[in-house]
């Protein structure tokens, strides 16, 4: 897993992705960084420093990293956006 954090959390998702291997997802609270792992296998989360505060940092962190990938009918989406 990665995180990367800048001030919005939008460009330096947009950056990662450029990269070969990359599933970066930016995450505004708990769910979006927990189904960006349960359905997209995120392995890098995006956090915007202006934008959460803290705990609520953490606490997307924590969420993601412990959140595996349901994979089933989301594994063929991933299969393509590796393509």
């Amino acid at each position: 897993f990665g995180i990367l954090i800048c001030g919005t959390g939008i460009g330096i998702s947009i950056a990662a992705n450029k990269i070969k291997g990359i599933r970066a997802a930016l995450a505004h609270n708990e769910f979006t960084a927990k189904l960006s792992r349960l359905h997209n296998d995120a392995n890098i989360i995006a956090l915007g420093a202006r934008v959460l505060g803290d705990s609520l940092a953490i606490a997307c962190v924590e969420t993601f990293i412990n959140t595996e990938f349901e994979g089933g009918r989301h594994a063929r989406r991933v299969g393509k956006i590796e393509k």
